[in-house]
């Protein structure tokens, strides 16, 4: 069967590949790319073959090569044996709609992981089930890697991971995030976003709130959060206290981590970025 992956890009990378593929979506009726960390024990002749999966969503205005140029999680991952896969923010393409006025945190780049129910947004702006079902199972039927799965994510990302965990139960080991729009619903970002997928039906956007998803998990993955005690967008946006709150009232596993002076940035990321794959692998390689 011809593969439906184009690579467009590979590097050699602590003894494994990182490399990027296009794609055609069906789910979001445009062309994708998305990068791939294939760690050593990934290579033919390895032990199995074939790796677990840590699925990274990143934040507003970002792309598949943020994170793994600015992260430093090759190194760790390579070390672990865990193949790290990192889709873009949003749909992309001259027929795909973005922001009626041109602004930076909505439409291309800003997807929201989230499955848009209203026009012009809803014929490509199907994120979640890009990450959660097409992507997997493209991944999984291309690279070496199984369906052993875990997911993480910053800012937008993080929303999106703790989303496609908390609506998805089973089909993910592992779950964590950094600095996470954990309430979208109550925030500016997320009011914003959501009214133009959703239109003003506020029960519909809770169907897209972690807040609101954890009231009712049937599966309770331990979550882990990094929060920067310096970001800038802390009060108005992110709201881990939020996110704490429901967990408490769920009875949900949750450890969130204020870390002193640290921000919104790439150097916040890449300074916890271990922590969190020792996290997924703990459940990623569990027997």
């Amino acid at each position: 069967m011809e593969s439906q992956l184009t690579q467009i890009a590979a590097n050699r990378c602590f003894g494994g590949w990182h490399k990027r593929f296009r794609h055609r979506s069906a789910v979001l009726d445009c062309d994708m790319v998305f990068a791939v960390y294939l760690p050593p024990q990934a290579e033919s002749g390895a032990k199995s073959g074939k790796v677990p999966v840590f699925y990274w969503l990143s934040g507003l205005t970002c792309t598949d090569e943020n994170f793994m140029q600015k992260a430093g999680a090759m190194r760790m991952a390579a070390e672990l044996g865990i193949a790290i896969v990192a889709p873009d923010t949003s749909p992309r393409g001259p027929d795909v709609p973005g922001d009626p006025d041109g602004a930076w945190d909505f439409g291309l780049g800003a997807g929201f992981y989230v499955n848009a129910t209203r026009e012009p947004w809803a014929k490509h702006y199907r994120m979640h089930d890009y990450v959660v079902r097409e992507l997997p199972e493209l991944v999984e039927a291309e690279l070496p890697v199984t369906d052993r799965r875990s997911i993480a994510g910053h800012s937008m990302g993080g929303h999106g991971a703790l989303v496609c965990a908390l609506r998805n139960p089973g089909r993910y080991r592992a779950v964590s995030a950094f600095a996470p729009i954990g309430n979208p619903a109550s925030v500016p970002w997320g009011e914003k976003a959501f009214e133009r997928f959703f239109g003003t039906d506020y029960a519909a956007w809770l169907e897209w709130d972690s807040c609101a998803l954890l009231g009712r998990a049937t599966e309770k993955l331990p979550i882990l959060v990094d929060q920067g005690d310096a970001d800038s967008f802390l009060e108005k946006q992110l709201k881990p206290e939020n996110l704490q709150r429901a967990a408490e009232a769920a009875g949900h596993p949750l450890t969130l981590r204020m870390q002193p002076g640290y921000d919104h940035s790439y150097f916040f990321i890449a300074s916890f970025i271990d922590d969190h794959l020792r996290h997924h692998a703990a459940a990623l390689l569990k027997d």
